[in-house]
């Protein structure tokens, strides 16, 4: 094979996400059995229930929304305007100031929570393990909510919107997110700043979006997230990262293919070059999560090491989905 040049790491750091040595991967849905078997149900029930704790002596469906209603907490004045509900008018104002003043009230509603997955056929890397965490990741987030009265959404992307559950309440619904789950099928290439207009344009109801995503897009991951914040969602970036990515056990002559995009490139792979591409993926860890603090986008990155039922407790404790 001839030898090229190495690439910059920075400009190849979204097409390193399959390596092989002159071959393709195959890309295909989990089979390693059901990723929802009963020990998986069981920590749902676990996760469920400490999320209660949390939250002790409080429906999470009674969430306060910014919308002005007939609810019960007081929220603020405004001045009377002819036709006005003569109930609402706060008397106690106009004895001490002669003023008319109607009271509005914070109007109450049950949250809606979507839940994003990147369904690219990034996320198929390797064996796949990446997807199938990603799926149990969003089963779990969905039952937690479920199980709290909170209105569940999954939708799937890549380059587009390709699947959705329609929102759905209460906990016996969870096998409903299991039969969409099993479905999903990695393929094409990732652009969530596409998919995510398209998301926001079918759904009008703005509530938590939550993002689960390998986020490996080559057009750049702040179009996605900037997409719902700009539309009055409230995003919620789970940062799916196989560590082995980082550090592909390669030397030597490769062909370098890109399974989103078909794209091949000769390169000579050395020990600087793996180096410099451990530190530029680390680095571009690090910028999402700079990126979301700036914003205050809770962010958590999600290891495929760590067992599924603790990265959820990670994301209790970093607050924003649980509220």
């Amino acid at each position: 094979m001839r030898r090229a040049a190495p690439p910059t790491v920075p400009g190849v750091l979204a097409s390193w996400r399959t390596l092989f040595r002159g071959r393709r991967a195959a890309v295909r849905p989990d089979d390693d059995g059901d990723p929802f078997d009963d020990e998986f149900q069981r920590k749902l029930d676990y996760l469920a229930l400490v999320s209660r704790r949390v939250f002790a002596g409080r429906l999470r469906a009674d969430r306060r929304t910014k919308k002005s209603g007939s609810g019960v907490e007081f929220a603020d004045h405004r001045d009377y305007q002819p036709g006005d509900d003569f109930r609402y008018l706060d008397w106690n104002v106009y004895q001490r100031f002669e003023k008319l003043l109607v009271r509005l009230f914070e109007e109450e509603e049950d949250l809606a929570i979507y839940l994003i997955l990147d369904a690219s056929a990034s996320m198929a890397f390797g064996r796949g393990d990446k997807l199938s965490y990603a799926k149990k990741v969003c089963a779990a987030l969905a039952y937690v909510a479920l199980a709290n009265l909170d209105r569940v959404s999954i939708v799937t992307t890549n380059d587009r919107v390709m699947g959705r559950m329609p929102g759905t309440r209460g906990k016996v619904r969870i096998f409903k997110v299991f039969r969409f789950l099993r479905e999903v099928v990695p393929e094409g290439i990732t652009d969530l700043g596409d998919a995510l207009k398209t998301f926001v344009a079918q759904n009008k109801r703005r509530g938590l979006a939550v993002l689960v995503s390998d986020l490996y897009d080559p057009s750049g991951f702040e179009k996605g997230i900037n997409t719902l914040r700009y539309n009055k969602f409230d995003p919620f970036v789970v940062h799916v990262v196989d560590p082995s990515e980082a550090q592909p056990k390669l030397h030597g002559d490769v062909l370098l293919y890109d399974c989103e995009t078909g794209q091949e490139r000769e390169v000579t792979v050395t020990g600087n070059v793996l180096a410099r591409f451990s530190q530029a993926h680390a680095a571009y860890i690090a910028d999402v999560d700079r990126f979301c603090a700036a914003r205050q986008v809770p962010y958590i990155a999600a290891n495929i090491e760590t067992p599924f039922d603790e990265l959820i407790l990670r994301v209790f404790r970093r607050g924003g989905f649980l509220r």
